[in-house]
């Protein structure tokens, strides 16, 4: 009887086993995808839009992380705020105050720089209309099987968004284009992402299928930035792209983390602007979506039934001849790098500068000594 039991709660074990395997098996294939695409694009130039860049190139670190490779991203950067003679630290963008977080790094591959990046680049990116002396790089070779992500940051307005202040994209051209897009079989699915004022306008004329929207303003709201710091004497970001990546920095490529929490990220207590989206063109429900079916990368699987021991050496590949012997040259993998650590991973902080206000207050506190010792008729020494 006793074995009886336990055979029924072996075989109940294998079928909900078998059961959870199907279920996330389904879920893995449900979005119809087989790879990713990211398009990011800073548009604001000169050094005080340096929150823009950083914006870009943070959201940029982050899909990297998550798997996408830089074959796949196309990054456009309107300014070069690393190389900027203002820089107090050339060769670096931060986007966290006293400088913990450097978002340049030393693998960086912007594809459109400086005065490339205008509304008629981008729409070609989008659109594959590009000359044909266009490199690889700088082409979104998407198809009908691809997920894209699509990041803008700058300054806008009600239904348009400038373009280095010379310039600008309406909500109807990018309307147009994102149909343009799905008519030539350029996407799967796409989620569109935008950080500026009045940013829900942009994504009010969209109409085309399988499209989520996200942005960091309503219509009439501006999108306010963050994390200012003296050193620099600038913000280094803005509010809603920083809680967009400090959400993002908790997801690993086996993260089962949905759209409908990326949509509770920033709520208008931190944002102070009201974030908003679109899901009604769509497909599929935006909880059956995880972020990382557009933050991060499919990866290819072959399927064998065959079993395959990865810690015994490989068959032996060379033989070398060393003094008329014959010598053979035994081959053997190596441990995997710990992905685990890698994922949440921080840089540490480097170098030490002032806390905001350090400077500030210490000047205050010389001027209220040499009042105190030497009175307001003294201060003609001073100046």
């Amino acid at each position: 009887m006793k074995k009886l039991k336990l055979l029924i709660l072996f075989a109940t074990y294998l079928l909900a086993d078998s059961v959870n395997i199907e279920d996330s098996a389904g879920q893995f294939f449900s979005s119809g995808h087989t790879n990713n695409w990211a398009v990011l694009v800073c548009t604001s130039r000169f050094w005080f839009n340096y929150r823009h860049v950083a914006n870009t190139l943070s959201v940029y670190r982050s899909v990297k992380r998550l798997g996408i490779p830089d074959s796949h991203i196309v990054l456009m950067l309107a300014d070069d705020m690393a190389c900027n003679h203002r820089n107090p630290k050339p060769a670096t963008v931060f986007s966290h105050k006293n400088m913990e977080l450097n978002v340049y790094g030393d693998d960086v591959e912007v594809d459109y720089r400086g005065y490339e990046v205008t509304v008629e680049n981008f729409l070609r990116v989008l659109t594959g209309r590009l000359p044909p002396s266009t490199p690889r790089s700088k082409r979104l070779l998407s198809d009908d099987r691809s997920n894209i992500l699509i990041y803008l940051t700058g300054h806008g307005g009600n239904g348009f968004l400038k373009f280095q202040d010379s310039e600008e994209i309406s909500n109807v051209e990018l309307a147009d284009a994102f149909e343009q897009m799905w008519q030539k079989r350029r996407y799967n699915e796409l989620l569109f992402i935008i950080d500026t004022c009045q940013g829900a306008s942009m994504y009010e004329r969209f109409y085309s299928p399988n499209l989520m929207a996200l942005a960091s303003s309503q219509v009439g709201e501006d999108s306010l930035s963050h994390q200012p710091d003296l050193a620099i004497g600038v913000h280094l970001m803005d509010r809603y792209t920083f809680y967009l990546l400090e959400f993002l920095e908790d997801i690993h490529p086996a993260s089962k983390t949905n759209m409908n929490d990326l949509f509770k990220v920033c709520p208008k207590s931190q944002c102070v602007s009201t974030p908003g989206h679109r899901t009604d063109l769509f497909l599929r429900d935006p909880g059956s979506v995880l972020i990382t079916d557009f933050f991060g990368s499919v990866r290819k699987v072959e399927i064998t039934m065959e079993a395959i021991s990865l810690t015994d050496p490989i068959k032996q590949m060379e033989e070398n001849n060393v003094n008329g012997e014959v010598q053979t040259e035994v081959y053997s993998y190596v441990d995997q790098l710990p992905v685990s650590e890698i994922i949440h991973q921080k840089p540490k902080q480097k170098d030490w500068h002032p806390p905001d206000g350090f400077i500030l207050g210490l000047w205050t506190l010389i001027l209220m000594v040499f009042f105190k010792v030497y009175g307001i008729r003294h201060l003609k020494h001073i100046f």
